[in-house]
């Protein structure tokens, strides 16, 4: 009979690696894949077990995810001593009561979707808030955030910063896009929604002549027909391009070559593609609102409103203090990288599972 604690960690987001959530999940897995914790049995949730399996092998144990865990009578049998909540709008919840560790990424969904505290999705929010034995939260602005609008029981509270992304530096030298890159360009990379604002950038390029700009991410939804009208109707098609979802070899093909690498974001619990964009000694320019000026520190630029003529004099001057103090300034930027490390963050949150199962 093993005498090892198990933790179930809720995952299932990994299967759509393409987000921030399903980023968040796998990069969580392989810096724990990094450490040793011999005490406990850690079970991952996806619906792709033998993937994460054939990557992993036994260092974890498996379970597969079906859409219809979510619903009370067929939760997932398993007994376990912590369940870890791995992204706090997940629906699937442990069928015995058990210690229960929430992570908090943002709370987003009160501004976006409804303040009313009886909506569907605030009520799910709260029953975890009442569950958990303890709360993690990805930044500062997370857990303020949290704050400002819901009752916050009175347990252990831990902010741990998401890692970087980027581990491995890829060859690119033989990529090609499928947008021009015969001009210099400036480059940013996210889900096509309205808090990720490319609105702002996009109209600051009719002010821009010398230079493209070069979006990724998955287009097709609803806010992917108001960027492409706002290119169309300022004319900008041979200026602002839109590659799509974009391979992990495109994505550092842009960032190490573009100019500035851009982030307009109104709201964001973390943002992790600054973090990688340093990781290349590129300049990033970012909005001053909620946790981005946590990732950027003093090596970012920051927009403190978006007025087009005002965001391109912000991104002039930077650029121009960039170029006359390059070497200094990429160290800074890559060792700002650096100090998000994913083996650093998978470490906090196994100490945390230790301090709950004491």
């Amino acid at each position: 009979m093993s005498d090892k604690k198990n933790v179930f960690l809720e995952t299932h987001n990994i299967n759509n690696r393409a987000t921030g959530l399903g980023t968040f999940n796998y990069e969580l897995i392989k810096g724990l894949n990094q450490l040793n914790f011999d005490s406990l049995e850690l079970h991952l949730n996806s619906g792709k077990p033998d993937l994460l399996k054939s990557e992993f092998g036994d260092k974890f144990a498996y379970h597969k995810y079906m859409s219809f865990h979510r619903y009370k009578p067929f939760r997932p049998m398993g007994k376990f001593d912590l369940w870890h909540s791995v992204n706090q709008n997940s629906k699937l919840e442990p069928r015995t009561n058990t210690k229960y560790l929430l992570t908090i990424h943002d709370v987003n969904f009160v501004e976006e979707i409804s303040s009313d505290m009886n909506h569907k999705r605030n009520r799910l929010f709260i029953d975890k808030l009442q569950k958990a034995t303890a709360i993690t939260y990805i930044s500062e602005f997370a857990k303020k955030q949290t704050h400002q609008y819901f009752q916050v029981p009175n347990i252990p509270e831990h902010i741990i910063y998401n890692g970087n992304p980027i581990s491995t530096l890829l060859d690119t030298s033989n990529f090609v896009g499928n947008v021009p890159v015969n001009k210099p360009f400036f480059y940013t990379i996210g889900d096509f929604i309205e808090r990720k604002n490319y609105v702002s950038i996009i109209n600051m390029m009719k002010e821009i002549k010398d230079f493209n700009l070069i979006i990724s991410g998955n287009n097709t939804k609803k806010y992917g027909e108001v960027i492409r009208k706002l290119i169309d109707d300022n004319g900008l098609q041979n200026q602002v391009f839109l590659t799509g979802k974009v391979s992990d070899e495109g994505k550092q093909y842009y960032m190490k070559n573009c100019t500035a690498f851009l982030f307009p974001s109104i709201r964001e619990g973390f943002g992790l593609p600054p973090i990688e964009a340093m990781s290349f000694g590129t300049p990033v320019f970012l909005s001053d609102k909620t946790s981005l000026p946590e990732i950027g520190g003093d090596i970012a630029n920051y927009w403190t409103n978006f007025d087009p003529e005002y965001m391109k004099e912000v991104l002039f001057n930077g650029l121009n203090h960039f170029e006359n103090n390059k070497n200094e300034i990429e160290r800074q930027l890559k060792k700002r990288a650096a100090s998000f490390d994913w083996k650093i963050a998978a470490s906090e949150y196994l100490d945390i599972y230790k301090e709950i199962l004491k």
